[in-house]
């Protein structure tokens, strides 16, 4: 059984809702997930589990500087997170606010790590997407990206 992070920042609490989708996605694919906000994640933590999922909001077209942090703290562990699964999701207060640039900006630093990320073929491509409050879509989107990521972290720690 895989076991997986769902980490998040969130002021509004609409990023914590999409966590919380996600997190619900891992466990119905069987995962084990632990949810946490970011500020209660050390960066050595992340060496724990099988596949990681990071959320934030977007803030001028980037991640949230609390999520920024752990990514950059995380630095001194490069090789150590190689061959995990990594998973991103993002909420803004406008359609053009930077949802996509923000999921981009968690992916790279994930990809540097040498981390393996999954694309979705259909609905939002590089991760869920939420403005304003989570919608019925987007709810739908987190599902699917806590269950793609158990299933491929699943396969790879079999």
């Amino acid at each position: 059984m895989a076991k997986i992070l769902v980490v998040y920042y969130s002021r509004s609490g609409n990023t914590r809702i999409m966590a919380e989708m996600v997190a619900q996605g891992t466990k119905n694919e069987g995962a084990e997930v632990d949810l946490k906000e970011v500020a209660r994640v050390k960066p050595e933590e992340l060496l724990n589990y099988d596949g990681i999922i990071i959320g934030s909001p977007t803030y001028y077209g980037t991640l949230a500087w609390e999520v920024k942090k752990l990514l950059d703290e995380s630095v001194k562990f490069h090789g150590k997170l190689e061959g995990k699964v990594g998973g991103a999701f993002s909420s803004a207060a406008n359609i053009g606010g930077g949802n996509e640039t923000t999921i981009l900006s968690i992916l790279e630093a994930m990809l540097i790590h040498g981390m393996v990320i999954q694309g979705a073929y259909s609905g939002d491509h590089y991760g869920p997407v939420a403005i304003n409050e989570p919608d019925a879509r987007a709810k739908k989107q987190c599902l699917a990206l806590g269950g793609r990521i158990a299933r491929l972290a699943g396969k790879l720690v079999a």
